[in-house]
C-alpha cells in the first residue's frame, strides 16, 4: 500500500477547502455567547495547534499494513517556547487514557506541548513530545529536564483504522508540532480524530470560543474537542432528538462491534486562575457535552484539561511565586463560556466531518446537513 503523506503543498490545500465549509452556527443552528474572531481554542493569544492525518488503503484489514485511518493532533498552550502554564484535569469517566496527570495534580503547571491520538499511540506520542522538547529546548547537560512529563490523550479509532498497526511514528508527531500555528482551525476528519466516530456519525475534531468580560476587562475561552462518543438515539442539537429524527445513515461496520468511544477535551483561556480554579472549569466541561445528550457510558473515556496562559511570577532566585488570579465569585462568566464553547465545538466536529470507508468496508457516515436542517426546522430551532 502506498502511504499518503499530507505535503506542505496539499496541507494548505485543505487549510483552504476547510475555510469554506459550512460550520454549525452558518446553517442556522443557535448558540449562545460571542464567539472569538475564529471561533476557536487559537482565538486564546499564544495557542497553536498542530496535526499529521495518515490515510491509507482500503478493503480487508491486514494488521500492520492497513487500511489506516488515524493520525495526531498537537495543542501548543505556549506556542514553541518552553513556558509553563497552570492546568488541571477532571476524570469524567475513566475509561481512557492521559499521560502527565500526577505532576498536573501535584503541581498544577504544565510545560510543552498537548498530544491527541488514537488509543494504541499514546506511547509514541508521548516520546516523540518528549524528545521534540530536548531538541528546541535541551539546556545541553546530564540534569536537563527538557524532555518533562509530556501530556497525551487518546480515542480509539478501531472501527475504520488499523489500529493494531501502529502507523503513528515519532516523524509524524514532529511534522505536527513543526507546522502548528494559530488563526483557523481545521475540523472533522483531520489529525487524531480522523477515524473517530460521535453518536454514530463521522466523529473527528472541533473547536469553538467565547469571550467574555469580568470587572470591565475581557477575556478569552477556547475548547478543542477530539470526540468520538454517543448512540445515535442520544443526539440531541439545540434541543432536538436529532438522532432520532434521522433515522438513515446508520454505519455500516461488517465486522466490528460498537464500543463506546470517548471524549478528550482541552480548555484553555487567558483569564488568570488558580489550578483549583480550573479544575472546576474542567468539571463544566460535562454539562457541555451533556447537552449534546450523552451520558457517559461505561466504556467511554471522558478526560478533560483546562489551562490558563497568565502564568505566575517567579523572582529571580526561584524562591517566590505570585499568582493574580480572578476570585472564585467572579467565575460564573468562565462556567458559561466553557459550557456554552464546549457544545458548540461537539457540533462543529459533526458539521465539518465527512463520510469514511475503512477496515474491512466499515464506514461511518457524516451528518447529512440536509436532513438536520429539517428535522431543526420541525422543531422550529433554526436561527431566524
Amino acid at each position: 500500500m502506498k502511504r499518503i503523506h499530507i505535503t506542505t503543498l496539499l496541507l494548505s490545500v485543505l487549510i483552504s477547502n476547510a475555510q469554506t465549509k459550512p460550520r454549525a452556527r452558518e446553517l442556522g443552528i443557535p448558540f449562545e455567547g460571542t464567539t472569538g474572531k475564529n471561533n476557536a481554542i487559537t482565538d486564546v493569544p499564544g495557542i497553536e495547534v498542530g496535526y499529521k492525518t495518515l490515510i491509507e488503503g482500503n478493503g480487508k484489514l491486514d494488521v500492520s499494513k492497513g487500511p489506516v485511518r488515524t493520525g495526531v493532533t498537537v495543542i501548543l498552550p505556549k506556542g514553541k517556547t518552553p513556558k509553563n502554564y497552570p492546568i488541571a484535569w477532571y476524570n469524567l469517566n475513566g475509561d481512557g487514557e492521559m499521560t502527565g496527570v500526577a505532576n498536573i495534580e501535584d503541581y498544577g503547571l504544565g510545560y510543552g506541548p498537548i498530544g491527541i491520538t488514537n488509543t494504541n499511540s499514546v506511547g509514541t506520542v508521548r516520546d516523540a513530545i518528549g524528545q521534540w522538547n530536548y531538541k528546541k529546548f535541551s539546556e545541553g547537560d546530564f540534569t536537563d529536564f527538557s524532555f518533562g512529563l509530556p501530556i497525551v490523550a487518546e480515542t480509539w479509532d478501531g472501527m475504520l483504522n488499523d489500529i493494531n498497526g501502529f502507523h503513528v511514528k515519532t516523524e509524524h508527531v514532529w511534522e505536527a508540532l513543526d507546522n502548528a500555528k494559530d488563526g483557523p482551525v481545521q475540523e472533522g476528519n483531520i489529525g487524531g480524530g480522523t477515524g473517530m466516530a460521535l453518536y454514530l456519525f463521522k466523529g473527528g475534531n472541533g473547536t469553538a470560543s467565547r469571550t467574555f468580560t469580568i470587572d470591565g476587562k475581557q477575556y478569552t475561552l477556547g475548547v478543542f474537542i477530539q470526540a468520538n462518543f454517543g448512540g445515535r438515539s442520544d443526539l440531541m442539537i439545540a434541543g432536538v432528538p436529532v438522532g432520532k429524527e434521522i433515522k438513515e445513515y446508520k454505519p455500516i461496520l461488517n465486522d466490528a462491534k460498537r464500543k463506546d468511544g470517548s471524549a478528550i477535551v482541552i480548555i484553555a483561556t487567558d483569564a488568570p486562575l488558580l489550578p483549583s480554579q480550573l479544575k472546576l472549569v474542567a468539571k463544566r466541561v460535562a454539562h457541555g457535552i451533556a447537552r449534546t445528550g450523552t451520558f457517559s457510558n461505561d466504556s467511554s473515556g471522558e478526560i478533560f484539561l483546562a489551562l490558563s496562559t497568565a502564568e505566575p511570577i517567579t523572582n529571580e532566585k526561584g524562591t517566590m511565586q505570585t499568582w493574580k488570579v480572578i476570585p472564585k465569585e467572579h467565575l460564573n462568566p468562565i462556567f458559561k463560556a466553557t459550557v456554552q464553547a464546549t457544545e458548540e465545538a461537539i457540533i462543529n466536529t459533526l458539521i465539518a466531518a465527512e463520510d469514511m470507508e475503512g477496515i474491512n468496508n466499515n464506514k461511518i457516515f457524516a451528518l447529512p446537513h440536509e436532513a438536520l436542517l429539517n428535522a431543526l426546522k420541525k422543531y422550529n430551532r433554526l436561527k431566524k
